[in-house]
């Protein structure tokens, strides 16, 4: 028999019982959607991170406060100096703009509702371009309004729309904490990027948190600076330009310095990490159901051994060889694989599909899965296979024929 009559042999072998190779296809299956799945879920896992990430600013460089042993001071307030901002927008080159925080939570009044414990931010003129948000109305802080202390608040989009419904918040008073504001200025929609919910907050001067609000705790300090490069290529030499400034400026030792520089892709990464548990959870669900789909489908080719024993005899004396034999049960146990690998694979992008439109879970399909399942589904065919192939090519002709 040459090899397409072979193949021929092994199919009918297969479809001889339709119900029963379905069955023995089943661990093949799940373990094949699994893995389409498994990869499909941790691209999406890692494009989400990324996506939320990357919404906080392009080419954004976070500093933060590092207080280590050899670095603490007594009598130094938490923090990174105000002053620090305009140093770096002086003396940095390679940026797009540089802009500070300093927060409190505080009850906000307006239009005769008051929201509770509201995020108050204390920042600078640039953060709308440093974060890329938007504006929607009215104008956002400028730098007389710091220089001043002028008592005006940009809203949130929700939190206009939560004080004063349909009607203009511009020109509005709105009571923060204790003190008046006058509103200046609406943000556009913006959503929630990462854990933040930007369209729940409140936009003051950073001048007037360090007068009203949190001078006891912190002075004329902030806790984050954030520097926007001017492409991926800068950040390196922005991030060496910055840690050598702030080093002379607040005159530390370079190996333990005060501060924290942290990039979207330091954050990405580190959040990343975490997805990692579970894609190994996954990976072994799918290489446990395949290794349960292998041991089925050796279970039925035995059975189908034994089942043909006269068969097999009858082929030998007709002139069959044994590796031929072999080769048609090894050619069944790769049929019942590969099918198993097809539908599998259909069943995994089917499932990437119905993920992304329930909104359960995000998935992105990965291209190479679909190959790599093929290729695991054949290996578990072959590697399960070869043994009952081996023994049905070993048995003797003249004991075959009196099977009974």
């Amino acid at each position: 028999m040459n090899l397409w009559q072979t193949l021929q042999v092994a199919w009918e072998g297969v479809t001889l019982n339709k119900v029963r190779s379905f069955l023995t296809t089943l661990g093949v299956i799940i373990g094949v959607a699994a893995v389409i799945v498994m990869l499909a879920i941790s691209a999406g896992a890692e494009a989400d991170i990324a996506d939320q990430i990357n919404a906080l600013g392009a080419n954004l460089i976070m500093i933060s406060p590092q207080f280590t042993q050899a670095g603490f001071r007594p009598g130094r307030m938490m923090g990174l100096p105000y002053e620090d901002i305009e140093a770096i927008a002086q003396n940095v080159s390679g940026i797009n703009g540089v802009s500070a925080e300093q927060n409190t939570t505080q009850n906000v009044s307006g239009g005769g509702t008051t929201l509770e414990s509201i995020a108050i931010i204390g920042t600078t003129p640039d953060f709308p371009a440093v974060r890329g948000l938007t504006l929607g109305s009215g104008r956002f802080l400028i730098l007389d309004d710091l220089n001043r202390k002028s008592r005006v608040a940009v809203l949130g989009y929700g939190i206009a729309q939560d004080l004063f419904g349909t009607a203009n918040p511009i020109g509005q008073q709105v009571k923060i904490g204790s003190y008046a504001f006058t509103v200046v200025g609406v943000m556009a929609q913006q959503g929630v990027m990462g854990n933040t919910d930007y369209d729940a907050l409140v936009y003051i001067p950073i001048t007037v948190v360090f007068q009203r609000f949190n001078r006891a705790r912190f002075g004329d300090r902030v806790n984050t600076i954030s520097v926007s490069a001017r492409s991926k290529d800068d950040m390196q030499n922005v991030m060496d330009q910055i840690t050598a400034l702030l080093v002379q400026r607040h005159d530390v030792d370079p190996l333990t310095p005060d501060f924290r520089l942290t990039t979207q892709d330091t954050i990405i990464q580190a959040r990343a990490s975490t997805t990692e548990t579970f894609r190994n959870l996954l990976a072994w669900v799918a290489g446990v159901s395949l290794i349960v789909g292998g041991i089925g489908i050796m279970n039925i080719m035995l059975v189908s051994v034994t089942e043909r024993t006269r068969e097999i005899g009858l082929r030998q004396a007709l002139g069959a060889r044994p590796r031929d034999v072999q080769l048609q049960f090894l050619l069944e146990a790769l049929m019942l694989s590969l099918v198993g690998g097809l539908i599998g694979s259909l069943v995994g992008i089917g499932g990437c599909y119905l993920s992304n439109f329930l909104g359960a879970m995000r998935a992105e399909l990965v291209p190479l899965s679909i190959p790599l399942a093929f290729i695991a589904a054949a290996a578990v065919g072959i590697f399960f296979g070869y043994y009952p192939a081996t023994r049905a090519a070993q048995l003797d002709p003249i004991e075959a024929l009196r099977h009974e």
